[in-house]
């Protein structure tokens, strides 16, 4: 048994071996050559702009070295200040943003390390496809970068491939470490920084697509006319016979205009940091509509004065000339569907007639909002404005043709979306000089470039390499450590 059992693992060791695998615990490759005579091709190809191509790459991979530890350093700086004041802010973090899609291409970065973003946690479901695509296009223009360069400064090319780590994609190529080894610091740095160089080029090229993405779909959908409904979570509160539905084109959030999903969410921003708007209603309108009931204080200071528990009234608040805290319990449709929307009384006036800016009187960060999507009655909606953004999914671009998809736009405008952030923090990232990633040998054959004449010995360069790779490391890992606390802090 134990002889068969040995003959079975060396024909499975044999198999793997033979078709390029390696499979380990969490950890799965394919490495081939299949692709090196492509390969060969595009190193080859116009050696003279490839020259002046991977010296621009050359030029751009130290800059992004020294641009890096300056963002990272920025970063840190206003996290720790963020945690270090009582009440922290929950807007103006952007530098902060950028940690967290570092977090979501690290793994990438390298190659070897544990994922930061948990697909079905973190990271919505619906999201999965476009996160792990981005990914590995990222990661595969990545090495192709390293490996075209290789093989244009005459480095032996031995194969490209493909790894899974837990369940997150990535790419390498395998190049013959004593050519390597062999050219000039200034060879090696163009090809050092070919990946992060190849990263923020589809980086660039993703947002030009999505900049032109209006031009090019022209001719099968328009813009600049609404935001168009694609979809509305079940649990939305915008979910309802009175509701929004998937095709309604959104057109107005109060007095804002909306002519695409830039302006649904500007709006709804809006509308969250300013005080509660109100509506003109007349004065016949408002005797006849209201009716008496208990005024009362809830526990966050805001009054409310309907205790019928109905679904379709609200308090609303008003002043005349004698009284400025007079409220009354109106049927909200009824009385706000047509009416104007105002800051005070002087607004409402029209043709002599008695009128008054009613405001609702809702507790706070509640908004009471009315959304116009003709031909269907407004919406009119209770509740905190980011859950209507976050439960509508809206897309700028409206179909010519019925028979024309509403999804498309949505997908390619997502997908180029983490293309650009997924790319870009990869770029970043790994320009930082910190052990393992391309910043470490970028770092290496600069100095051995630029301080070969400066500081003779060689290991006295090496020992100067070492401290800054380790101060990069640590703040790398510094960032990374406070990002992680303050993203799951929240």
């Amino acid at each position: 048994v134990l002889q068969s059992s040995n003959s079975l693992k060396a024909s499975y060791e044999d198999w793997l071996l033979t078709y390029g695998l390696s499979v380990s615990p969490f950890h799965m490759r394919w490495q081939t050559a299949l692709f090196n005579r492509q390969f060969y091709n595009w190193g080859r190809w116009k050696p003279r702009f490839l020259y002046l191509w991977f010296s621009l790459g050359m030029v751009f991979g130290i800059v992004a070295m020294f641009g890096s530890v300056i963002l990272l350093g920025k970063t840190l700086m206003q996290t720790l200040t963020q945690m270090l004041t009582e009440a922290p802010k929950a807007q103006n973090d952007r530098m902060l943003q950028v940690v967290v899609s570092v977090l979501r291409s690290l793994e990438l970065s390298l190659h070897e390390s544990g994922p930061w973003s948990v697909p079905g946690v973190n990271l919505p479901v619906s999201q999965l496809t476009y996160f792990f695509s981005a990914i590995l296009i990222s990661g595969v223009i990545h090495e192709v970068g390293h490996g075209v360069a290789a093989i244009r400064e005459q480095v032996r090319f031995n194969g490209f491939g493909i790894f899974i780590f837990i369940v997150y994609p990535g790419a390498f190529v395998d190049l013959f470490t004593t050519h390597l080894q062999l050219i000039s610091p200034v060879q090696q740095l163009r090809i050092f920084c070919a990946g992060v160089w190849h990263n923020f080029v589809l980086g660039v090229a993703s947002f030009l697509a999505l900049f032109l993405l209006p031009a090019i779909l022209f001719p099968f959908y328009y813009t600049g006319v609404g935001a168009l409904v694609t979809e509305v979570a079940e649990d939305s509160p915008a979910n309802g016979p009175r509701g929004l539905f998937v095709g309604d084109l959104v057109t107005n959030l109060q007095d804002c205009p909306v002519y695409n999903v830039e302006d649904w969410n500007s709006c709804l921003g809006d509308i969250s940091e300013k005080s509660q708007v109100g509506y003109c209603v007349s004065a016949a309108t408002l005797q006849q509509l209201s009716f008496p009931a208990r005024v009362y204080r809830r526990l966050d200071g805001t009054v409310e004065c309907c205790s019928n528990n109905s679904l379709t009234d609200i308090c609303f608040s008003y002043s005349n000339n004698l009284d400025r805290n007079l409220y009354a319990c109106l049927p909200a449709r009824k009385a706000i569907e047509a009416s104007k929307i105002c800051r005070t009384n002087t607004d409402c006036q029209k043709d002599f007639l008695p009128g008054f800016c009613v405001t609702p009187s809702l507790e706070n960060q509640t908004r009471l909002i009315r959304v116009k999507h003709p031909p269907h009655i407004d919406m009119l909606y209770v509740g905190h404005p980011m859950h209507l953004q976050y439960t509508v999914s809206l897309s700028s671009f409206v179909p010519r043709q019925n028979f024309l998809s509403i999804d498309l736009p949505v997908v390619i405008e997502t997908f180029c979306k983490y293309l650009i952030s997924l790319s870009g923090a990869l770029a970043v990232i790994n320009a930082v000089p910190c052990f393992a990633l391309d910043g470490q040998w970028i770092l290496n054959s600069f100095l051995e470039a630029t301080l070969s004449s400066l500081i003779v010995e060689k290991q006295h360069r090496e020992l100067v390499g070492f401290l800054i790779l380790l101060a990069g490391s640590a703040l790398l890992a510094a960032n990374v450590a406070l990002g992680l606390w303050m993203v799951t802090a929240r």
